[in-house]
């Protein structure tokens, strides 16, 4: 009798294996890039990179600053405004911006719209504060005697400061001008008014990037002339409160003492009077300029 060999005994001896529908699916991390890498690797699609802002300068405005040497008099009186105590005033010198009509034209129309308005520009109002080592603000909403703004009535409803794609700027260098919206300090009885329009804006002063600013302001055009101008700005100096009143002001607003926002609104002001002495677009042969990122 023939016997069989002992390589054959020993399979019919073991488990016949599952049907291939009932083996099981669970794939371990390390089982799935040994067995599936390649395969994955075939049918990836490389990602498609997402177009750059467009940043072509479509529009040009102009803005004299100065200084006031008469607005912080004691003797001065109720009858006296923000024009006729600042009409001989030591200047600065003129910025040229350029704005980024393409990306945000929104922001550019409306900023362009009070830069050129006959009687509610910017003209005659404060650089309201400076921030050392990082921007000044301007464009604070108030009382026009006391040199801030009041917004043209028919200025547009921005849908701008909602749109994510308006943020993809950064604050990257001196020179960025962007549209106030974190760091706006309009009163809020001013803020909660249905018409109200944000035309706060700020200046990036330098030396360094602000990325504190990114993601949460909208930069809207750049300096192409003056920035010796930008810096002279930032180098005047502010009040700065002690660290003890900076203590006793956290303390405060943690109790939820409302005298402690009225207190910081003076924090950071200049201690000279810097204003917009003029403004206004600048006409120019071919508005257009090549685009350049931030």
């Amino acid at each position: 009798m023939i016997q069989p060999p002992p390589t054959a005994v020993a399979a019919a001896l073991l488990p016949s294996p599952p049907p291939l529908h009932r083996l099981p699916l669970t794939l371990t991390r390390r089982s799935l890039l040994l067995t599936t890498a390649p395969s994955l690797s075939l049918v990836s699609s490389p990602s498609t990179p997402l177009p750059s802002p467009d940043t072509t300068i479509t529009d040009r405005v102009y803005m004299d600053f100065s200084i006031c040497p008469n607005y912080p008099r004691p003797d001065r009186t109720l009858s006296d405004d923000f024009s006729s105590l600042c009409a001989e005033s030591l200047p600065l010198g003129r910025l040229v911006l350029g704005l980024y009509g393409r990306l945000v034209p929104l922001t550019v129309s409306n900023f362009k719209s009070v830069c050129t308005h006959p009687t509610l520009s910017y003209k005659n109002t404060l650089v309201n504060k400076i921030f050392p080592g990082q921007y000044f603000l301007a464009g604070h909403q108030g009382r026009r005697e006391k040199g801030e703004v009041r917004v043209p009535p028919d200025l547009a409803l921005n849908t701008e400061t909602v749109d994510p794609r308006a943020f993809g700027l950064r604050h990257s260098k001196a020179g960025l001008v962007s549209l106030s919206l974190s760091e706006n300090d309009d009163e809020d009885e001013i803020k909660l008014n249905p018409e109200y329009r944000n035309v706060e804006f700020l200046i990036t002063t330098g030396p360094g990037p602000c990325p504190q600013l990114d993601s949460q302001n909208i930069v809207f055009g750049t300096v192409l002339e003056g920035l010796d101008i930008v810096t002279a700005i930032a180098t005047i100096p502010t009040y700065q409160p002690q660290e003890r009143i900076r203590q006793l002001n956290n303390l405060a607003e943690f109790l939820g003492d409302e005298r402690a926002q009225n207190a910081r609104a003076t924090w950071n002001r200049p201690l000279k009077t810097v204003f917009i002495s003029d403004c206004g677009e600048l006409k120019v042969s071919k508005p257009t300029l090549t685009p350049t990122l931030p």
